[in-house]
């Protein structure tokens, strides 16, 4: 019975949703944050209707299904934007990748640290899992017609280029956590995020170019239609993603490289009419999920907390993305009201509760790591599903000003 509510729910919500259509996406809400406020509704802290229990006592579903969710919205962007767009992007995100992330990562351990006095492990095990910037609500941020109105290309490029690359790269740092946590030595987590990565790769580029290939030649002889190619990434990422799980190599990173390979090999039109699928899926796919989120907050694991819980989201959101960028708004090239919009907007979702699970399945439940952890993606749901479109208003009124300036 609990899962046919929460298909009725999502359901419903969906409807609602298409109903609104894109002037959902000019109010300060978001698809995710909707469907996480739906969840503590008709979880089990108000009617009890979905009776799931809380996410520090189960983890069971939670892995599986953000792997999942994962796996189509890495994929939708890496077909969001032509392979050449993506290309000439590289610089920014590779920074972003090889020095924001890891940054991310250690200011977000230091303040578990300082708020909450854990030790090296588990802060470790934070700081990791809650340093990738989330596909799912960036795509809130990126993507629809206001976020084209209002803001440049370039910043919307990189911001999604980022957080589909770095869901996977943020694996090898889970790994290092989890040797500090656990038994697993610094060498062997070196290794295994070298196969991990190296096997991502190779798995993703090669099923890319198949997938690519097979399309190319399925148009050839007229045998491919809008409707079965809506359907063929996604049918293509949970390929990559099973022959990853397979050989136990970085599915989600597979995925994402899967999709580059698809995009390059595909023709154009391919990648066009993939394009309308990243709307469907981002706004759709996703309430199912964040309602059982919802549901299964841990409303007495964060009352364990105390106020250092809601004091550390709150530093989190402010100061582990923010000031790195800042800080590298020269190299990145960036305008400072470029810089602030995506120092602000580097969302903590669905990805950070992909890592949390996999920490959970690898060394067992720290309630405290998955209690600090799930606020803060809560927090981030709320914080940037509400700052969304308000957000967008004050990056063009403050680059408009910097235009009059330069004019006058």
């Amino acid at each position: 019975m609990t899962i046919d509510v929460l298909l009725l729910t999502g359901g419903l919500l969906a409807i609602g949703v298409a109903a609104l259509s894109g002037r959902l996406r000019r109010l300060p809400v978001s698809e995710p944050l909707i469907g996480l406020v739906i969840g503590v509704l008709i979880g089990p802290a108000v009617l009890d209707v979905l009776p799931v229990a809380p996410m520090t006592e189960d983890q069971t579903w939670l892995h599986t299904a953000t792997r999942l969710l994962l796996a189509i919205s890495v994929m939708s962007v890496a077909l969001r934007y032509p392979f050449g767009d993506a290309r000439s992007r590289l610089r920014p995100v590779l920074l972003l990748l090889a020095v924001a992330m890891p940054a991310m990562a250690l200011v977000t351990a230091g303040l578990s640290v300082a708020f909450l006095g854990v030790g090296l492990g588990a802060a470790a095990l934070l700081g990791a899992a809650l340093c990738p910037t989330d596909p799912v609500l960036a795509s809130n941020v990126v993507t629809g017609a206001p976020a084209e109105e209002d803001l440049p290309a370039r910043d919307r490029q990189i911001l999604s280029l980022e957080s589909g690359a770095n869901d996977g790269l943020a694996l090898p740092l889970v790994l290092v956590a989890v040797a500090l946590a656990g038994p697993l030595t610094t060498g062997d987590a070196l290794l295994e995020s070298l196969w991990q990565v190296t096997g991502a790769v190779v798995v993703g580029a090669a099923l890319g170019w198949l997938g690519g290939r097979a399309l190319r030649a399925g148009e050839e002889h007229g045998s491919t239609d809008h409707g079965p190619l809506a359907l063929f990434t996604v049918v293509l990422a949970f390929a990559a993603l099973g022959l990853s799980g397979i050989i136990e190599v970085d599915g989600v990173l597979a995925v994402f490289v899967c999709g580059l390979a698809f995009n390059l090999v595909a023709s154009g039109s391919d990648r066009t009419t993939d394009a309308p699928i990243d709307e469907a899926i981002n706004r759709f796919l996703v309430i199912p999920l964040f309602i059982a989120v919802g549901a299964a907050l841990p409303w007495s694991a964060w009352a364990d907390l105390g106020w250092q819980g809601p004091a550390l989201a709150v530093a989190i959101l402010l100061l582990r993305r923010l000031p790195v960028l800042l800080l590298l708004r020269r190299p990145l090239r960036l305008g400072l009201p470029d810089a602030v919009h995506l120092g602000w907007f580097g969302p903590i979702g669905v990805s950070a509760l992909f890592y949390l699970g996999m920490e959970a399945e690898r060394l067992g439940a720290d309630p405290t790591v998955l209690a600090a952890g799930t606020l803060v993606v809560a927090a981030s749901t709320l914080a940037h599903g509400v700052t969304a479109a308000p957000g967008r208003v004050l990056y063009r009124r403050a680059t408009d000003r910097q235009e009059t300036a330069a004019q006058s």
